[in-house]
């Protein structure tokens, strides 16, 4: 044999050998990136490794919640809704399985900048337009299904957020309907008088003016149930008045307690994982 012959042999088995090597070590990921399934509902809690392996092994059920950032009182922080979306949105993952939880949505239409309507009027709320707020949920809908989620749920826990939510909800389920994937608006979970709150407070013996419709019974309630440093009990007494006039307190919160945010939390998780269950049974 030439030595030419014997040079481009060589040359072909260095080449299949290096190829061989490669495949290998393609076909086994190094140690660093894999993981075992995150012991969290939460994805901002989890590495992109982790949350890779929940997907492959059916965590294709995904929440996106919103909250919002605006006036809750004299007595209520900044962050209400956040705080306690967040708490509902766990539990509801948990209860449903193979779930989990995309980081809350905290800028949402709060009533417009310039004329400082609505939660406006009061400083340290933070507004965004209707059509900006649904190319958020969009994006991060379209982000969710690249990476395989199948069913994407939308929990909005203010009044605000719930017209948006539906028309995106819709408009993607009917994009996606050959791709396989849903995405819900859960309305039931944030509407009281479907999920049995109001009539819980009404068989409490409450009103509906002493409910109210913002930061009265129902929202201070649940805000002590999930987050009790995040109400201003000295302030309670300040905060009883109107949503106008001079408060942005529209119920009685010193009728709240704990107990009465956990059962109303219980009625909205609730509510919501029938909701989504049933829409997961009917993709089966």
């Amino acid at each position: 044999m030439s030595r030419r012959a014997i040079l481009i042999i060589s040359l072909v088995v260095a080449v299949l050998a290096l190829g061989g090597l490669v495949l290998h070590q393609k076909s086994r990921a190094p140690k660093f990136l894999t993981a075992p399934l995150p012991g969290t509902v939460y994805m901002e809690d989890m590495t992109w490794v982790e949350l890779r392996e929940a997907i492959r092994t059916g965590y294709t059920t995904v929440i996106v919640p919103t909250g919002g950032t605006e006036q809750n009182g004299p007595h209520g922080v900044l962050g209400k809704h956040n705080f306690i979306v967040r708490q509902a949105a766990g539990e509801i993952a948990a209860k449903l399985g193979k779930t989990v939880v995309a980081p809350v949505i905290k800028y949402v239409p709060e009533g417009d900048i310039d004329s400082r309507e609505g939660h406006m009027a009061f400083p340290g709320t933070l507004s965004v337009p209707e059509e900006v707020f649904a190319a958020v949920l969009e994006a991060t809908a379209r982000s969710l299904k690249a990476h395989g989620f199948k069913l994407i749920a939308f929990i909005g826990d203010s009044s605000g957020n719930q017209a948006a939510q539906r028309h995106v909800a819709d408009k993607l389920t009917q994009d996606w309907l050959a791709d396989g994937v849903r995405v819900v608006h859960v309305e039931r979970y944030y509407d009281a008088e479907q999920n049995g709150g109001m009539a819980y407070l009404l068989r409490q013996g409450e009103s509906r003016e002493s409910i109210g419709r913002h930061m009265g019974i129902r929202d201070t309630s649940e805000l002590m149930a999930v987050y009790p440093e995040g109400v201003r009990r000295d302030r309670l007494e300040q905060a009883v008045g109107s949503y106008h006039e001079p408060t942005g307190v529209d119920g009685d919160p010193t009728r709240a307690t704990a107990a009465r945010g956990r059962k109303l939390l219980d009625l909205k998780v609730a509510a919501a994982v029938e909701d989504i269950a049933k829409v997961r049974k009917d993709m089966q």
